[in-house]
């Protein structure tokens, strides 16, 4: 299953950050909008009713690039460690503000660049100029290889926000 940006894709699902955890904890992005599942019940928000939506506390590569992030997961699941960094999904609605925690999928972090788009786009779901079904279809074709290399990523999250 692919990742791209803060985007985790998958033949049948697109979500923010990581697939859905051992306890199910996810947000999904769909046609409709955005549905984050947890433990203790699901929320739903359609696009049309938010304002924004920003992912925050998004962990960056370091000089060391993803070598660091592989040994730090290693270690931190053989220690029983945390699990992956949580980010924050901070969404403004009608009604005022919420957060919604949301996993990192990223060993190691996520470039500049690539946070930098995969905002971008987020930013093009909420204003309706682009509908996840962009990533869902790419997904069908492609979700069950691997991870693409960063400059095809970055392509890629382009090509979707000008869809």
């Amino acid at each position: 299953m692919p990742m791209v940006g803060l985007f985790w894709i998958t033949p049948g699902a697109v979500y923010l950050g990581s697939p859905p955890a051992d306890d199910g904890s996810c947000v999904r992005l769909t046609g409709d909008g955005l549905e984050a599942v947890a433990p203790d019940g699901s929320r739903t928000w359609a696009w049309e009713g938010l304002r924004s939506a920003v992912v925050t506390d998004v962990p960056r590569q370091g000089p060391s690039g993803r070598l660091a992030g592989i040994l730090e997961s290693l270690l931190s699941s053989l220690s029983g460690g945390e699990g992956p960094a949580e980010m924050t999904l901070r969404l403004e609605t009608e009604y005022g503000s919420e957060e919604v925690p949301v996993y990192s999928a990223a060993a190691g972090g996520h470039s500049v660049e690539e946070e930098v788009l995969s905002q971008e786009l987020l930013a093009r779901f909420v204003t309706g100029t682009v509908n996840p079904q962009v990533l869902a279809a790419w997904g069908r074709d492609h979700g069950s290889g691997g991870t693409p290399k960063a400059r095809v990523r970055e392509d890629l999250l382009r090509a979707w926000a000008e869809a």
